[in-house]
């Protein structure tokens, strides 16, 4: 049973949520991955980066409370933490291609068995930019899809991806509302499940070829 969309993102950013450690350096891209600062494990210290200058990056504002001047990659109102830091763009994507960034988590509009990305356009449509997204997934040490398992019933894990790439080779991990996926040499393996879904739906909504181990988990969320 697929999820509703509210449910769906709620169950993805907490997955992905389980994956980040204490002291790294994070960047979440925007929409449904900067959900993912909601559901940081307790004592567990992250610190967000936002690829336009920022270290330290807080949660949304409380309304009415906003401050034009500091808002994340895509523009949204977000807070600095006592210990964060501004800087020019020049020293972002420095800290971005320089490798520091342990983890950084992005939607896709579609993701291909061989690790291939493709998230910032589609052909003959208006989009405002790619953003830091072609940096961020080669200089990232790793990378985490987050993003809804099908668009409009239609697959969004393929053989090979049809729209133009960001990135060849470099996704780590895809977690979807229905499963978590691993990205091998030898392709994409099953690792975990949604517990209201089975590996026969998983795969009837996936046109890649799965991997499918004998130790599925259920996800921990």
């Amino acid at each position: 049973m697929i999820p509703n969309q509210e449910l769906a993102k709620e169950i993805i950013a907490k997955r992905i949520a389980k994956e980040l450690k204490d002291g790294q350096l994070v960047n979440l891209g925007i929409g449904l991955p900067t959900l993912v600062a909601n559901y940081v494990p307790e004592g567990v210290h992250i610190i967000f980066q936002s690829e336009n200058g920022m270290v330290g990056m807080g949660p949304a504002p409380e309304k009415g409370k906003e401050d034009k001047n500091i808002t994340n990659a895509g523009g949204m109102p977000v807070t600095i933490m006592p210990f964060g830091a501004f800087f020019d763009s020049a020293t972002s994507f420095a800290l971005i291609r320089g490798g520091h960034v342990d983890i950084t988590v992005l939607g896709a509009l579609e993701v291909d068995q061989e690790g291939n990305l493709a998230n910032w356009i589609i052909p003959g449509k208006m989009v405002p930019g790619m953003g830091g997204a072609m940096d961020l997934v080669v200089g990232a040490r790793k990378v985490i899809v987050a993003m809804q398992h099908t668009s409009k019933g239609q697959p969004k894990i393929l053989k090979k991806c049809r729209l133009p790439l960001t990135a060849k080779a470099e996704v780590n991990m895809i977690v979807t509302e229905l499963c978590v996926l691993e990205v091998t040499d030898k392709g994409l393996v099953l690792r975990e499940i949604y517990k209201d879904t089975t590996i026969d739906e998983v795969k009837s909504l996936t046109e890649a070829d799965l991997i499918i181990p004998e130790d599925i988990k259920i996800m921990d969320i």
